[in-house]
């Protein structure tokens, strides 16, 4: 299986196509790399004695061993042991490794092709998993790039003033297709080795030209990477593991690029461009059931231990805000073991999760991830927002001033109140937090979006029938 090493060499190899703060850089570059340390974690699960039961599975194409990541999953104990992984592996990186969205949109694209070829008689279904045993094969990398700029938002693909504001397909060869257009919010795509493009919404048929699928090395010929890199301020004396990472999402401007038609899964099949934009929504909304526990998981501790290094620890107030964090940490856990326990297996032989539970897990999570700063903030207090730099702790002639001066509780050092701090400041109250809260809300569908997705399969009937019956009300 291909390595993180190997991983990082293809990456470098690729051209730059990367525009960050008006430079344009290659995959070499620290901003870069920082967003690669964060994929690192997946890879290194591989070869970890703690993970490799989990990251390690059977190809259910070849038989061979390939990663978790890249394989569509098969029955209900696959996907818990990507929900469990997930949220052991976002704990130990203390947010998103950012693997999970490619799978979750190969996961979408083997079953919608599938049911495009039985109903329609087209031929993606094979095409597809010729491109997912390559994709397998490597241990490549993916981005998910679904979400479209959109323009005019009340008005449909065909009716906007300029057409590029949903990705379409502008030219037919007969070798391939020539696309033109955007796809906003992709996260790690400029350290992705592809880009998989799903619809964002469904389609009529005059918006035949817009109902596109197809998978694309990130360098290829007409892609622009316009990114926006974060990450927390780098360390100088006290090194911590959540410095070392980062994240970079791009708006992807596809200026008439080429793909050839053994990468293209779907081409002008509007009516199917509804079902795979809501298949990689609920397999990724699945995925947040794993990495929002464990984002919680973090609050929870940083919670606690900052009580403790204040002195409060045991009071009343504390162990209630540690148990609200809890039951929500557990909840979107539970909805996602409920929507693997309630899958379903597809046409394809993909096992689908729950849509009503995956939404509802996801729900829970996005509205309570502002909670959740709040609960560590009023517990932290004001010291993570004004707390001198870290240079100064080991300036000598202030040194001993910030470290009498930063004490808490006896019998904690310096050294570890300084750590619990600045962590808390760089995790809750810095330019990175600020980011994160705005993906807690809206990463893989904004709350409003799983409402609207939970009552438009909601079985609303049923319960008025239900109430008819215990009033005794005949129709």
């Amino acid at each position: 299986m291909s390595s993180y090493e190997a991983y990082k060499e293809r990456l470098l190899k690729m051209k730059p196509n990367i525009y960050v703060g008006g430079e344009k850089i290659g995959r070499n570059d620290p901003r870069v790399e920082a967003g690669m340390n964060m994929i690192r974690v997946s890879y290194d699960a591989e070869t970890d004695p703690q993970f490799k039961d989990k990251a390690i599975v059977k190809s259910s194409l070849t038989g061979k061993n390939i990663s978790l990541y890249t394989h569509v999953p098969q029955n209900t104990e696959d996907l818990l042991k990507r929900q469990k992984l997930t949220r052991d592996l976002c704990g130990l990186c203390g947010g998103c490794f950012q693997r999970c969205m490619a799978n979750d949109t190969i996961s979408g694209i083997s079953i919608a092709t599938k049911e495009m070829d039985d109903d329609l008689g087209t031929e993606y279904h094979q095409r597809f998993f010729n491109y997912l045993k390559y994709y397998q094969k490597n241990n490549l990398c993916g981005n998910a790039g679904q979400t479209d700029i959109k323009g005019d938002r009340s008005k449909r693909p065909h009716e906007q003033v300029d057409p590029d504001l949903y990705l379409r397909v502008v030219e037919k060869r007969k070798d391939g297709i020539v696309v033109c257009g955007s796809k906003a919010h992709n996260t790690i795509a400029p350290y992705a080795d592809e880009i998989i493009v799903v619809p964002t919404r469904a389609m009529t048929k005059d918006d035949a030209d817009w109902a596109v699928s197809f998978a694309i090395p990130s360098d290829a010929e007409g892609i622009s990477l316009i990114a926006r890199a974060s990450q927390p301020r780098a360390r100088t004396h006290i090194k911590a593991p959540f410095n070392e990472r980062g994240v970079m999402d791009s708006l992807t401007v596809f200026d008439n690029v080429f793909v050839p038609w053994e990468r293209v899964f779907m081409c002008g099949e509007w009516q199917y461009a509804g079902r795979l934009a809501l298949l990689f929504a609920n397999y990724h909304r699945f995925s947040y059931c794993g990495c929002k526990p464990a984002m919680t998981d973090v609050f929870i501790g940083a919670t606690a231990m900052v009580a403790e290094y204040n002195g409060v620890g045991n009071a009343p107030h504390i162990k209630d805000d540690l148990a609200k964090l809890m039951v929500t940490a557990e909840l979107v856990y539970a909805a996602g073991i409920a929507a693997a326990v309630t899958g379903k297996k597809s046409s394809s032989g993909t096992f689908e999760p729950n849509f009503m539970y995956s939404n509802a897990g996801r729900y829970h999570a996005g509205v309570n991830i502002f909670h959740e700063y709040d609960i560590l903030s009023a517990t932290a207090g004001g010291w993570p927002a004004t707390m001198p730099y870290e240079e100064d702790f080991y300036n000598k002639d202030i040194k001993g001033f910030l470290d009498k001066y930063s004490m808490r509780k006896p019998g904690i050092s310096a050294e570890d109140q300084h750590r619990l701090f600045r962590f808390i400041s760089d995790f809750s109250c810095s330019a990175w937090s600020g980011v994160w809260q705005y993906a807690g809300v809206h990463g893989g569908g904004s709350p409003i979006m799983e409402m609207i997705g939970i009552r438009s399969n909601y079985d609303l009937k049923a319960k008025k029938d239900l109430v008819k019956h215990l009033a005794g009300i005949k129709d």
